[in-house]
């Protein structure tokens, strides 16, 4: 895996436009990846997915962050610091496969991949993506020695069997422990780093292209050539023309 340059940056951005976080996911390592088959990126489980993307995000922004998150108890607005680095270094290599045991069923199944996300992603209900995720990880489920088909699982082992998804995969589910300085109220918050890097993939790319804009009109320079430059050149054209 490479950095992306300013020019792909661009460029995977505008074919993600009209795409869902998962399809925009595989789009950005698939950039950065060039030399790895796209169908090999997919079938990457989601924390090793989101790896990637942490150490993708670090090289185009830095491995500091800042979040955004309102208290549940006061509404406050909240500015929340992570880092990239600290995030990936935390995290597990996810297990291949993983059994669960609860109310006299047993259940064998796989974490979740982007191929997963990217189907759940075609169902307007969050409900029915997990089940559409689930019945495609399951590998096996059994009722007191007998198989049973995942769509006959109750709902409590279903719970069961998403939380040791959770944890047979820590990257695919980060949260934070958050307490609010204003009320004290404490509580976890869930990070996306799909939709948290494409928030700052977007303010980035505007901010070009209008730079693009500013210097294309003051010195008639091609688009390929501004973003060539480097952040400080570029900085000090735009301070030339009063931009």
């Amino acid at each position: 895996m490479r950095a992306l340059s300013a020019q792909e940056l661009l460029d995977v951005w505008e074919r993600g436009l009209a795409r869902a976080p998962a399809q925009r996911a595989l789009e950005l390592l698939a950039a950065a990846c060039p030399e790895t088959p796209p169908d090999s990126l997919a079938a990457l489980t989601i924390g090793q997915r989101d790896a990637k993307l942490l150490t993708l995000r670090e090289w185009a922004f830095g491995a500091r962050m800042t979040g955004v998150a309102v208290c549940p108890a006061c509404g406050r607005r909240l500015e929340l610091p992570f880092n990239a680095a600290e995030m990936r270094s935390g995290s597990q290599a996810p297990e291949s496969e993983v059994s669960v045991s609860a109310a006299g069923y047993d259940v064998r199944f796989r974490p979740p991949n982007g191929e997963d996300a990217i189907a759940a992603a075609g169902l307007a209900d969050i409900g029915g993506g997990r089940r559409l995720i689930l019945q495609r990880c399951l590998l096996s489920a059994h009722y007191n020695g007998e198989p049973v088909d995942g769509d006959r699982l109750p709902p409590e082992v279903v719970e069961t069997v998403a939380q040791r998804m959770s944890e047979a995969d820590p990257l695919a589910d980060i949260q934070v422990v958050v307490a609010c300085p204003y009320c004290r109220h404490g509580w976890r918050a869930v990070f996306d780093v799909v939709s948290f890097f494409w928030t700052e993939i977007e303010a980035w790319a505007w901010r070009m292209l209008s730079d693009v804009h500013t210097l294309a009109a003051a010195y008639g320079w091609r688009e390929p050539d501004i973003l060539t430059l480097s952040p400080v050149r570029r900085q000090f054209y735009l301070e030339m023309v009063g931009a």
